[in-house]
């Protein structure tokens, strides 16, 4: 139903937008105005929402917890306080139980050709839906302001209209704004014959959202949307979401759906090599049996697998990729599309085209979700996506999995019962019916003696959570670059380990000097072995791809680890490729490395710095990630012990 008049209004107001950041100094508030005011000439409801700027840092005790739950700045004014437009649409249809939401990011300080784009084409659909007679779910069109961070004003929007706070003391509040406040003078300018609500407004439950961006120029030969589904700690939409917005680009408008990719694994020949073989299987195998259909080229095998790799590193990472993480955040399923025009915007005659093709889309999603009569919850949740179209489930990748880990508590077993039945030194005679009391004594002992190994792996993993919080206490330090810090937590989490040795695990460096103590080294791996099994599986419930990457990289030292020595003094080849590959491993294991490895393999080495990682963890503690938690608390104190029994006194 979108037709040229809507684009011309949305055109409009793109030219008086552009006109306004020309002419006029007070930009700022005369753009904010000025959305205002194009909302309430459609009959919306228009409301301001205030929002103070957030501080993101680490807090150990706030992970888990919204991730904009930081302190608000000291030093705030009511000037710098964040102002969201938001206009709201009534259905006609509807009883008011339910919306659905779309969201502009919009910095009123830096307005660009693309930011102002983005306006248009929510506008252009907003003054459809206010003329729309099938409406049956409220419209919310938030136009975030974005000087603050896309994600923070969006986040701050959502905490008001999901859990409002009636008895909240900030730093600021609007009572104590001065009349020349830019709140006070947007309240008091009347917007034509409508009226600006005062307080929050809201709508039903939400639905569904959908961020709306326009991104530079596309590099490719056709109008292109960019879908960005991850939000925090590997939350992922409805698959359902995806597939209407690829189903309507591709088939009803004729745009190039894109998401994210490895782009190195694109050029990558030995990948290609591999294509090549499958695809020559497929072909045998289809030439066997014409219904074997599993064969597919080399090129798509390619680029399924660098779309694979970016999906599983960014569920991985569980940092969101867009403001639409935080609506995941309260259950909501949302989606960022971010347009790229196949020619510049600058050219006028291009406008009504992109403006047209990108409202349309729109359209069709909001009246998609709008037929249903109930949330998305038939399909996936839990996926990985290879393309646009295709993914994997939960219920094949978690095979993978399963397979990574399930040696695991096997090999501990087994090592359990060799440690206890080596640690068994009484004669035969004693196991007979007459044994004294004395000798069960002994028994009952040897079968508790892997408290004691137990009791090293918990002074490990003890480490591993003071590891985990040191970097709150150096991100206070001032004037420390990246490198600095990074060389502090290093040095500080060895002298904690020493320290550790010292006072809680003294025992640590016994000689074996007797014939019980030589298989000590299998009944601590044993126990290394489970509490990395409890750590993997207890993290797949939280993020599943962190799970699986961590499996990846430490059950192979984990099952390997075997003591140096015993391999030297045999002096053959397997002892010889055991050590190779016990080095290796634990090289790769420690989680700087494997780093510095990945970002070289894929980046290059040309330009990594040693405090990239920090950086990198910075942005765990930061977006609360349970990755973060998984390193300090599982996979470091794993390796930890892996080093240990690799250089075992035996």
């Amino acid at each position: 139903m979108l037709c040229g008049h809507d684009a011309s209004v949305a055109n409009k107001l793109l030219k008086d937008l552009t006109d306004l950041q020309l002419t006029s100094r007070g930009s700022e508030l005369e753009s904010q105005r000025l959305i205002a005011q194009y909302m309430s000439d459609l009959g919306a409801e228009v409301t301001h929402h205030k929002f103070y700027p957030q501080l993101n840092q680490f807090h150990p005790l706030h992970f888990f917890t919204s991730t904009d739950s930081g302190n608000i700045g000291k030093n705030i004014s009511c000037s710098s306080l964040g102002i969201n437009t938001v206009g709201i649409i009534r259905a006609p249809r509807g009883d008011g139980k339910e919306a659905i939401v779309l969201v502009t990011p919009f910095n009123s300080f830096k307005v660009g050709v693309e930011e102002t784009f983005s306006l248009g084409i929510a506008y252009s659909v907003f003054s459809l839906l206010t003329r729309a007679t099938w409406l049956a779910k409220d419209i919310i069109w938030l136009v975030a302001d974005s000087r603050y961070g896309e994600y923070s004003a969006v986040a701050a929007w959502l905490r008001e209209y999901q859990a409002p706070s009636f008895s909240r003391v900030d730093v600021v509040n609007s009572e104590t704004c001065c009349e020349s406040n830019i709140i006070y003078e947007l309240g008091q300018k009347p917007y034509s014959e409508k009226k600006l609500y005062d307080g929050f407004r809201r709508a039903g439950t939400m639905a569904a959202a959908l961020v709306i961006k326009v991104a530079k120029q596309s590099d490719y030969f056709e109008d292109t949307v960019n879908i960005y589904a991850e939000a925090s700690n590997g939350q992922m939409p409805n698959l359902d979401l995806i597939n209407i917005v690829n189903y309507l680009a591709v088939h009803k408008q004729g745009l190039q759906i894109k998401v994210k990719k490895v782009w190195s694994l694109l050029h990558n020949r030995w990948l290609y090599t591999l294509g090549v073989i499958f695809e020559s299987l497929g072909q045998i195998s289809r030439s066997l049996n014409p219904q074997w259909k599993f064969g597919i080229p080399a090129t798509e095998y390619v680029e399924g697998t660098a779309t694979l790799a970016s999906s599983l590193y960014y569920q991985g990472l569980g940092v969101p990729t867009g403001p639409h993480g935080a609506f995941r955040d309260y259950q909501v399923d949302a989606i960022t599309l971010e347009m790229s025009s196949k020619v510049p915007l600058a050219k006028v005659s291009r406008r009504n085209e992109f403006l047209i093709r990108g409202g349309k889309l729109l359209e069709g999603v909001v009246r998609s979700v709008n037929n249903l009569l109930e949330k998305f919850h038939q399909s996936f949740f839990l996926y990985l996506l290879t393309s646009p179209s295709k993914f994997v489930s939960v219920g094949v990748y978690m095979i993978s999995f399963a397979l990574l880990v399930a040696p695991l508590p096997v090999v501990a077993a087994s090592l359990h019962v060799e440690a206890s039945n080596s640690d068994s030194t009484q004669p035969k005679e004693k196991y007979a019916s007459q044994a004294s009391p004395a000798s069960k004594m002994d028994i009952n002992f040897n079968s508790w003696k892997w408290l004691k190994s137990a009791r090293k792996v918990f002074v490990f993993h003890l480490w591993g959570g003071v590891v985990s919080v040191l970097p709150y206490f150096i991100s206070q330090m001032p004037n420390l670059t990246t490198k600095t810090c990074f060389i502090v937590w290093i040095l500080l989490s060895v002298f904690g380990l020493l320290v550790s040795y010292m006072i809680l695990g003294s025992s640590f460096s016994e000689a074996a000097a007797s014939r019980s103590q030589k298989k000590e080294w299998a009944s601590l791996k044993s126990v290394t072995i489970s509490a990395a099994f409890i750590g993997l599986s207890l993290t797949s419930v939280i993020n599943f791809a962190t799970a699986e990457i961590g499996a990846l990289l430490i059950v192979p030292i984990c099952l390997m680890a075997r003591p140096l020595k015993i391999d030297i003094k045999a002096r053959n080849l397997i002892s010889f490729m055991r050590i190779t590959c016990n080095l290796v491993l634990g090289f790769i294991g420690f989680p700087p490395a494997s780093y510095f490895l990945l970002k070289g393999v894929f980046e290059g080495y040309s330009g990594i710095s040693v405090g990239d990682f920090w950086e990198w963890l910075e942005t765990l503690w930061v977006w609360n990630s349970a990755t973060y938690l998984y390193l300090g608390l599982v996979h470091l104190p794993c390796w930890a012990l892996c080093i240990h029994i690799l250089f075992h006194h035996c």
